[in-house]
């Protein structure tokens, strides 16, 4: 039946000034090998994650079940192979003796981290973001099954401890005893709860290290791809039973009614909503109900329909608005539901207050229901320490509920239950992906997995068997510091030490990077230094990554000591940087003891790290955002050399990568290209821009920005300006502003370079 108000107003005319979006929760996993029972993936989390994750979930059992009095107990009982205060674990790497352990969030928070960051590296490897979801979705499932088994571990803990007071000596201590059974009884009743508070506590924990670490290193190494399938584990439902807890959605969502007779219940609040839209006009009356579900998971339809229950009506958008508001109220009261709408909200405050002893539900109801008060206010009394004023107060607030408050009301609790009905959706989507996962439970299983190689084992560092360490690729950076000569001659005619200079300004802190970047010093002479990153089999390959973050914080470092020289009347340093990827290990031969490396390697890295005089004369002063420029000689009419030895180069505090290092640099990590017009030597031209971050640990990240830059032919006798090569050059850039355009870039000009 069409809503008896919409027949005085074109509703269809309407609804068109109104755009909904649709969102429909799904995860399907591809590329991935079936386990050993030809049906699901096998997946083996850490021992030592699985170890600290139950310690960690006991811990959070006892605190929440508010039983650390009776756990505490445990102390002066002394039994062969037991360990006092302690959750007991069995350890893979200790022969399987007990061990304690103290259950710290920290420890567990490292192990939670260091496990997402392994499943990461590992789908790298396998060039598949999808592994990095299964070991979401098998970290998800583990944490679920382990909760309620925790809690009956504990409670079995309990028990047998309690049992130590009904013998000769517990005899003088009954009051101690009547005090901790009543603490175990309150925690066998308080399961749901527990359990509950539990759940949201690793939830909180796994929504900090997505936003920490995970994001972050998941953007450098895949882009924005597969970002909408992570938003499916940032759910605070995932971790609960079912996704019907009244205490948590009545603080997240909205408190639904649980009961047979209760007419808000989840799925009758669900047909009243398709019904709201296909009466509304919003959709058509034979609309599919898969449809409208999906307009239902989108919590941004609210604000669009209704404007969260208060629409501006100085505009027709408003004015449509404001009609559908009057509708969904006209529906709601219609259904006998808008009582139970308003109460649903007035008793979140009352809940810390009441319940328990009073069920969430009954006292939502005993705003309702004068029968159902009755009942409350009974059980009130026979509690006898709790007025019954504030519930009172709260029963004439839904009753004096009028108009516009209401149509408020209405409003608000479209948003609150769309968005209920979003995460109950991604809930099941994860649910469903997670029946296609076996997480692994015993050894022989781990072993038949392994051995027909169908197993994904995610291990943390230390848990890992050492490789050989075969180099299978090598980045070098070659560290040029110029007019070295004139630099020399300079401080010793003021009387002053070179050798101390270019100690304390340049060598001394570039040796404190290499261990971060875990960077080898292949030769070091007075004016340049030569370092090694290699890439061995097994590793995750970041080898160009890490050299370009080496090689700005190189420059970086250079600047700050050029800063305090020059307020001391010193003279500055000048670097130009080069980086030469090779896709293969380096050679060596043997000079009696010593290795000498052998790479092509080298000799790119010294011509991408040097600087010509005549670009040097005739650029000096140039101001500009960019540090390196690469010049074809053209001299005469017809010449084209393309060969690199006819290359011009300019490269003053700049960073050169050849061709190879920056294609490499797109395997390891997301680029996003960025066309930017901008200033460079001749006026304005388009720069392309390539930004990503690059992971050098757990937490840090080093934002790089790479130019591609054409190669001009120009008059080495003037450096005049003769056309555009085909050839092309790579600066790593160092100017802040660079940085700072990249921010400032709108979405729509950036796109994937890969």
């Amino acid at each position: 039946m069409p809503f008896p108000f919409l027949q005085r107003e074109n509703m269809g005319e309407l609804v068109r000034q109104l755009t909904l979006a649709s969102y429909q929760p799904a995860l399907v996993l591809q590329g991935l090998t079936t386990g050993v029972d030809n049906v699901r993936s096998d997946v083996n989390l850490s021992s030592r994650f699985t170890d600290a994750a139950r310690s960690h979930l006991a811990r959070l059992i006892i605190s929440y079940g508010n039983v650390e009095e009776v756990m505490a107990e445990n102390a002066p009982i002394n039994r062969p192979g037991r360990t006092t205060g302690a959750l007991l674990t069995k350890s893979a790497d200790d022969s399987g003796k007990l061990r304690a352990k103290s259950g710290d969030p920290a420890e567990f928070k490292r192990a939670l981290v260091d496990l997402h960051v392994a499943g990461l590296n590992l789908a790298k490897g396998h060039g598949n973001q999808h592994v990095d979801l299964l070991v979401r979705l098998a970290v998800i499932k583990f944490l679920r099954n382990e909760m309620p088994l925790q809690f009956n571990q504990v409670l079995e803990r309990c028990r047998a401890r309690l049992k130590v007071f009904e013998g000769p000596r517990g005899q003088g201590n009954q009051g101690k005893a009547v005090m901790l059974r009543d603490l175990f009884a309150h925690f066998q009743v308080n399961k749901k709860m527990v359990l509950r508070r539990a759940g949201q506590d690793l939830f909180q924990t796994l929504r900090d290290i997505e936003k920490q670490t995970l994001g972050k290193m998941r953007r450098s190494l895949f882009g924005e791809e597969e970002a909408p399938q992570y938003e499916l584990f940032m759910n605070r439902l995932l971790l609960t039973e079912d996704g019907r807890d009244d205490y948590l959605n009545a603080e997240h969502y909205v408190m639904l009614g649980n009961y047979e007779r209760d007419p808000d219940r989840f799925q009758t609040m669900l047909s009243i909503a398709y019904e709201f839209l296909r009466e509304s006009g919003v959709a058509p009356e034979s609309e599919e109900e898969s449809v409208l579900d999906g307009y239902l998971s989108a919590p941004e339809n609210s604000q669009e329909l209704v404007a969260g229950g208060s629409p501006e009506e100085s505009t027709p958008r408003g004015r449509a608005q404001r009609s559908v508001l009057n509708a969904w109220v006209e529906l709601l009261e219609r259904h006998n539901v808008m009582e139970h709408v308003i109460a649903s909200y007035e008793v979140v405050p009352l809940l810390g207050e009441y319940s328990p002893p009073i069920n969430a539900q009954q006292l939502k109801n005993a705003l309702i229901s004068r029968q159902e008060r009755k009942r409350v206010e009974s059980l009130l009394d026979e509690h006898g320490r709790l007025s019954p004023g504030n519930m009172n107060a709260a029963v004439k607030r839904v009753e004096n509920s009028k108009g516009g408050e209401r149509a408020k009301i209405a409003g608000r609790f479209l948003g609150d239950f769309i968005r209920y009905h979003r995460d109950l959706r991604r809930m099941e989507a994860v649910m469903s992906a997670m029946d296609g996962i076996n997480v692994i439970s015993n050894e022989k299983l781990r072993q038949l997995s392994a051995i027909n190689n169908t197993l994904y084992d995610i291990l943390l560092p230390e848990e890992q068997k050492p490789l050989e360490e075969k180099v299978v690729h090598h980045v070098i950076l070659k560290a040029d510091i110029r007019d070295s000569t004139t630099l020399t001659r300079t401080l010793f005619e003021r009387g002053l030490n070179p050798a101390s200079y270019f100690s304390l300004n340049f060598y001394e802190p570039v040796n404190k990077l290499l261990p971060i970047y875990g960077a080898a010093k292949v030769f070091i002479e007075g004016d340049a230094v030569i370092l090694a990153l290699f890439e061995r089999e097994g590793e995750p390959g970041f080898g160009v990554g890490r050299a370009c973050g080496l090689a700005r914080e190189m420059i970086e470092i250079v600047r700050a000591y050029n800063e305090l020289s020059l307020k001391n009347g010193l003279p500055a340093l000048e670097l130009g940087i080069g980086i030469s990827y090779q896709d293969s290990a380096p050679m060596y031969l043997m000079d009696g003891s010593e290795q000498i490396m052998i790479s092509k390697a080298l000799n790119e890295s010294d011509r991408l790290s040097s600087c010509s005089r005549g670009a040097r004369k005739h650029m000096d002063g140039l101001d500009s955002l960019f540090n390196v420029y690469s010049f074809q000689a053209m001299e005469g009419p017809s010449s084209d050399f393309t060969s690199d030895e006819f290359l011009i180069r300019y490269n003053v505090g700049g960073i050169n990568l050849n061709e190879a290092a920056f294609q490499k640099l797109r395997q390891e990590i997301s680029l996003q290209a960025i066309d930017r017009s901008l200033h460079t030597l001749w006026d304005r031209e388009m720069v392309r821009l390539y930004s990503g971050v690059v992971p050098l640990g757990q937490e840090t990240f080093r934002k790089i920005v790479v130019r591609e830059g054409k190669i001009a032919r120009i008059d080495p006798r003037d450096f005049s300006f003769q056309g555009w090569s085909e050839q092309k050059y790579y600066e790593l850039c160092t100017h802040e502003s660079i940085y700072e355009y990249v921010e400032q870039a709108p979405a729509e000009q950036s796109a994937s370079a890969d």
